[in-house]
């Protein structure tokens, strides 16, 4: 087992790695940037190292600075967290280099998920089915004819992407002209790398994913689905486990499909396949995420399994679970909320300011991730996610019941926030039913606008 791990992340995840690994009795080191002095993390890891001043190229994405900081220290491994480099291949490839353990799938496994087209094609021989769109990445002279095959509306998407980053929908030919040369900057500016490739975009779909963790010697478990279909600019704000849409006979083939990927992958620690669910009832690859996601706390409060453990358990080389394919059964219902400083009434705008009162949300089933405290001020060069508040009941109606009270006892005085407008969600018709898809906000802010 790891002696120290570094966390090359920061805000509410590095906290939650910090807890597992002093409960694994594992010492925790947290980089971080100059804007991150104050945070909680620095505060609560066993060792504290700045890497760099507060842009995240010269910090959080300096790959130099943070296997220099694992010298430094002394840390036998890292912990990527997700975003900034936890798909990067050659960052797992350097931390290889250097001696230093990566927790998290090899560089090989990453260059092979972290390009989406070629993921598309293991999962096409796999047998699983996916949307319509190109074999491999478009260029600058045949964008339109491949388009033109597909059908529009076609969604344009980064090779290299994630995080609903690098993704630009195009319905006929002159946006397609438009939002091709804007989706290559985006995904050149956010990955540095400008390749693209084309779906038929599926109108109005449920976005589902399916939790996997392997270890070495290829038993995989496999989790009960989360639905992340409550989204805005293709980023989640609630996600909620299991889905209202996916029947038993549908998790027994997601979850079928999830571990032939995994296997197929050869891959090693905690990962997320991704599907899209049609109002027919027919799903469709999507991507892997070679990483851990916001959203595993919906997971954990459903199983009472910690992600994380199992994730520096497996790349530590212990065995996970019997030979094969192991599917955890879900325990009643959980939901989660990303709580973010942004102004829904602007085009969710990101907020900044100083956290003058904090108010978390207790009792039973309530569970909250986050960096917070009264007097902190949020760096402005980082993602606006401030908290997730968890929640788990034995049914998605009392989840829905014990999340309204949890919501109302949230106090940020200081700063906007996304939980008034969870609220809203939560008090909609459609949203209690469960007759939600992506495009769900957008309509609910049409609804909302309407009524005025």
């Amino acid at each position: 087992m790891f002696r120290k791990a570094l966390i090359a992340n920061r805000g509410e995840i590095a906290v939650r790695i910090i807890r597992t690994l002093k409960e694994m009795n594992i010492a925790s080191v947290i980089a971080y940037s100059q804007a991150d002095f104050a945070s909680m993390p620095v505060k609560m890891a066993d060792q504290a190292i700045c890497i760099g001043p507060a842009s995240a190229i010269k910090s959080y994405l300096n790959i130099d600075a943070i296997i220099t900081a694992a010298k430094i220290t002394d840390a036998d491994a890292i912990h990527p967290g997700y975003g900034f480099l936890s798909e990067n291949a050659d960052f797992a490839q350097a931390c290889h280099e250097n001696g230093i353990k990566f927790i998290g799938p090899s560089a090989k496994t990453l260059r092979m998920l972290g390009n989406k087209s070629e993921a598309r094609k293991m999962a096409m021989k796999a047998g699983i089915p996916i949307t319509p769109g190109t074999s491999g990445c478009v260029s600058e002279s045949n964008y339109e004819q491949e388009a033109l095959k597909i059908g529009f509306p076609v969604m344009i998407k980064a090779s290299a992407g994630g995080g609903g980053k690098g993704i630009r929908i195009a319905r006929n030919e002159q946006e397609l002209r438009s939002e091709f040369h804007i989706a290559a900057s985006e995904a050149l500016s956010a990955f540095g790398d400008n390749s693209l490739y084309f779906e038929k975009y599926i109108e109005r779909p449920r976005h589902i994913e399916v939790q996997f963790v392997r270890d070495l010697k290829g038993n995989v478990l496999v989790f009960p689905e989360r639905d992340c279909s409550i989204q805005r600019r293709h980023q989640k704000l609630i996600e909620e486990s299991p889905s209202p849409a996916v029947s038993e006979t549908l998790r027994e083939q997601l979850s079928e499909e999830a571990a032939k990927l995994a296997n197929a992958a050869n891959y090693i620690g905690a990962g997320t396949v991704e599907f899209l669910l049609d109002n027919e009832g027919k799903h469709y690859f999507m991507e892997v995420n070679a990483r851990l996601q916001v959203e595993h706390p919906v997971t954990e409060a459903i199983t009472g399994i910690d992600l994380v453990r199992e994730q520096v358990l497996a790349s530590a080389g212990e065995t996970l679970a019997m030979p094969g394919i192991t599917k955890i059964k879900p325990n009643g219902h959980a939901i989660e909320f990303r709580i973010n400083a942004e102004c829904p009434e602007k085009d969710f705008r990101p907020e900044a300011g100083t956290i003058k009162k904090l108010v978390l949300p207790g009792g039973l089933g309530v569970r909250t991730d986050t960096y917070l405290y009264a007097g902190y001020s949020l760096p402005v060069f980082y993602d606006s996610l401030l908290a997730k508040i968890i929640i788990n009941a034995p049914s998605r109606r009392l989840a829905i019941s014990r999340a309204e009270r949890a919501l109302r006892e949230l106090e940020t005085d200081g700063i906007k926030t996304t939980s008034a407008f969870c609220l809203r969600i939560l008090n909609d018709e459609d949203y209690r039913l469960g007759k939600t898809d992506t495009a769900f906000i957008e309509s609910l802010l049409k609804k909302t606008k309407h009524t005025k």
